[in-house]
C-alpha cells in the first residue's frame, strides 16, 4: 500500500510538472526585462526610485513674509518685509490687497485697498513683487468698475492679460503737439467764450450744488458720434448721485463710448486715493492707441481729503489745512499725462476736465489754487447766478482759457470777440442801473442787448447743441435780430432759431466745421435763415 501511495504521488507530481511546462510553453517565453521572481521586483522599483532621486534638482522658492502689527481706518502697520519697495501691492489674508507707502526703519505703512474688517494684528503679509495696475481694454466701454477693475454693474468682467500700472510718468515735453483741434462741450457760453482743445486741462469749480457735474455730463454727452471715448471717474460720491449721471448717460446713448470707474463715498480711503490713476491709465491705454479721450474727475476734492486722512493716519508731517505737503504733487503728477500726443506717437490726445468744490465762494483757498496753477484754464460757477437760474452758471468774468482762439473752429472765433466785448459791457453798465440813475438812449440799448446775451447763453441741462445750432442762435444775437423779441419770449425765439439750423446747407455746415475761416457769403446766409425764421416767428 505503502509503494503504491508513493507511486502514485510521484505519478502526481510528475504530472504537474508536465502541465506547468506545457503551459509556459503555449504561453512562450517571459517578456525582456520581467523580472522571474518577487524578489527582481522589489530590486526594479528601488533602482528606478535612486534614479528619480539622483535627477532630482529641488527648487527654492523664496518668499518674504510680513506680520500685521496694527489695523487702522483704512491704513496697516506692518513688521518684516526687509526688501519691499515703495508703491509696491502686498496680500493680505482675505485677498486684500495694500500698497506699501511709508517704508520706515522698524516698520511699513500700507493703504489698504478693500474691506478690511476682518483683518487683525498678527496676520501674514506677502509681498506680490509688482506695483498696483488696472485691467485695460475695449472690453471696458459701456462698463461701470471699481478702481481694482472689479464689475459694479449687472455682467461679468471679461479677463484680459493686458494690464497698466496706474502710476505712470507723464509724457516727454517733445513727444507732445500743440493744443489746436477743438472739444465740443455743446454749451453756447463755453465754446464760444471758454474754449476747451483736446488734451486740455480744465478745471471746472464752484460752490456744492452749482452744477458742476452737469457740465462734465453734458460734455460726454456732446462727444457722441464725434469718435471721443469718455472716462467718467466718480470720485467719493454718493451712490444715488452716480446712479442718476449713470441713467442719463445710459438714456443719452453716452455709455456706448464711456467707462465709469466709482468710488463711492462710504468706500476705505485708499480706493478714493487711487481711483483717478486707475481711471487715468484706462484713458493712456485708449490714447496710445490714437484716439481722443475725455476724463472727467469727479472731484478731486474729495481725493484731497482721503489722500490727507491717510497721510495723518500715517503720521506724515501736516501743512495747511492739515494736507501733506505733497498735496499738490499728487494732482499735478496726475494731471500732467493730460496732453495731445505727436503723430509720430500716434497722434492721441488726453483731455482733463478735474471738478474742485470751493467754500464760500473762495477760489483762492489750498487746493483750488493748487489747481488753478496746474490747469490751463478755469470755468467758474456762481451761487448767485444759479440762485436767479442762470444754468449754466458761469461766470464768464472769472473764468478762463488759456489756450483760447487756438482750441476753437473760425466760426465761433468770428462771433466770440464781439460777444464777450457786448456781455462784458453789459454787466458793467447793469450795475450802475441798478442804483436808479437815468440812462440815455445808447447806453439803455446796450443793456436790453446784453440782456438778451444773457438769455441766449442759458441752455437747459443734459442738452447739448451742435456746432449748427450753437452757430445760428449766436450770428443771429450779434446781428441784432433777438432785439425786438421780448424778453419774455427769448426762450421760445431761440428754440425756433435752433431748429431752423436744419435748413443750412450741407456745404455749408461742412465749412463751418473744416474751414479756416468762416466767409461773408456763409454768415450772410445763416444770418438770412434765422431773419425768415424769427419773422415767421413774429407773425
Amino acid at each position: 500500500m505503502a509503494n503504491e501511495r508513493k507511486t502514485s504521488a510521484s505519478s502526481n507530481s510528475a504530472s504537474s510538472n508536465s502541465a506547468s511546462s506545457n503551459s509556459a510553453s503555449s504561453n512562450g517565453p517571459l517578456p525582456d526585462g520581467m523580472p522571474e521572481s518577487l524578489d527582481g521586483v522589489v530590486d526594479q522599483v528601488f533602482a528606478a526610485l535612486s534614479t528619480s532621486r539622483e535627477n532630482f534638482a529641488p527648487q527654492l522658492l523664496l518668499r518674504e513674509v510680513g506680520t500685521v502689527t496694527s489695523v487702522l481706518t483704512g491704513i496697516a502697520t506692518v513688521d518684516g518685509l526687509p526688501n519691499v519697495g515703495y508703491e509696491e501691492l502686498l496680500k493680505f489674508p482675505g485677498n486684500v490687497y495694500g500698497i506699501a507707502f511709508n517704508i520706515d526703519e522698524s516698520e511699513i505703512g500700507v493703504i489698504l485697498l478693500g474691506d478690511y474688517w476682518h483683518l487683525k494684528a498678527g496676520d501674514r503679509v506677502e509681498r506680490t513683487g509688482r506695483v498696483m495696475d488696472v485691467a485695460v481694454g475695449d472690453y471696458l466701454l459701456g462698463r461701470v468698475i471699481d478702481p481694482l477693475g472689479r464689475a459694479l454693474d449687472d455682467k461679468e468682467i471679461e479677463h484680459t492679460s493686458e494690464r497698466m500700472p496706474i502710476e505712470r510718468p507723464a509724457a516727454a515735453i517733445m513727444d507732445r503737439s500743440p493744443v489746436t483741434v477743438p472739444l465740443q462741450t455743446g454749451l453756447k457760453v463755453i465754446d464760444a467764450l471758454i474754449p476747451i482743445g483736446r488734451g486740455q486741462r480744465e478745471l471746472i469749480l464752484g460752490d456744492r450744488q452749482t452744477g458742476k457735474s452737469t457740465i462734465a455730463i453734458d460734455t460726454i454727452i456732446s462727444q457722441r458720434g464725434q469718435n471721443v471715448v469718455c472716462i467718467y471717474c466718480a470720485i467719493g460720491q454718493r451712490a444715488s448721485t452716480v446712479g442718476r449721471n449713470i441713467a442719463i448717460m445710459r438714456e443719452k446713448g453716452a455709455m456706448d463710448y464711456t467707462v465709469v470707474v466709482v468710488t463711492e463715498g462710504d468706500a476705505p480711503p485708499g480706493l478714493a486715493y487711487i481711483a483717478p490713476y486707475a481711471a487715468t491709465s484706462i484713458a493712456e491705454y485708449f490714447m496710445n492707441a490714437g484716439r481722443d479721450v475725455l476724463i472727467v474727475y469727479d472731484d478731486l476734492t474729495q481725493h484731497a481729503r482721503s489722500y490727507r486722512e491717510l497721510s495723518l493716519l500715517l503720521r506724515r508731517p501736516p501743512g495747511r489745512e492739515a494736507f501733506p505737503g505733497d498735496i499738490f504733487y499728487i494732482h499735478s503728477r496726475l494731471l500732467e499725462r493730460a496732453t495731445r500726443m505727436c503723430p509720430e506717437f500716434g497722434g492721441g490726445s488726453l483731455t482733463a476736465l478735474p471738478i474742485i468744490e470751493t467754500e464760500a465762494q473762495d477760489i483762492a483757498a489750498y487746493i483750488p489754487t493748487n489747481l488753478i496753477s496746474i490747469t490751463d484754464g478755469q470755468i467758474y460757477l456762481s451761487p448767485t447766478l444759479f440762485e436767479l437760474g442762470m444754468l449754466p452758471a458761469i461766470d464768464v468774468g472769472k473764468s478762463v482759457s488759456r489756450v483760447g482762439g487756438k482750441a476753437q473752429l473760425p466760426a465761433y472765433r468770428a462771433v466770440a470777440s464781439d460777444l464777450k466785448l457786448a456781455y462784458a459791457q453789459f454787466e458793467e453798465l447793469e450795475t450802475f442801473a441798478r442804483f436808479g440813475a437815468s440812462l440815455d438812449a445808447s447806453t439803455r440799448k446796450i443793456i436790453e442787448h446784453g440782456q438778451r446775451i444773457r438769455s441766449c447763453l442759458k441752455q437747459p441741462e443734459f442738452s447739448p447743441l451742435s456746432v449748427a445750432e450753437q452757430i445760428i442762435v449766436l450770428l443771429a444775437l450779434i446781428a441784432g435780430l433777438f432785439d425786438a423779441i421780448a424778453i419774455a419770449r427769448m426762450t421760445e425765439a431761440q428754440q425756433i432759431v435752433q431748429q431752423s439750423a436744419a435748413k443750412i446747407p450741407a456745404d455749408v455746415i461742412d465749412r463751418l466745421l473744416h474751414a479756416k475761416n468762416l466767409s461773408t457769403e456763409d454768415r450772410a446766409a445763416i444770418v438770412q435763415i434765422a431773419r425768415q425764421a424769427l419773422a415767421d416767428f413774429k407773425s
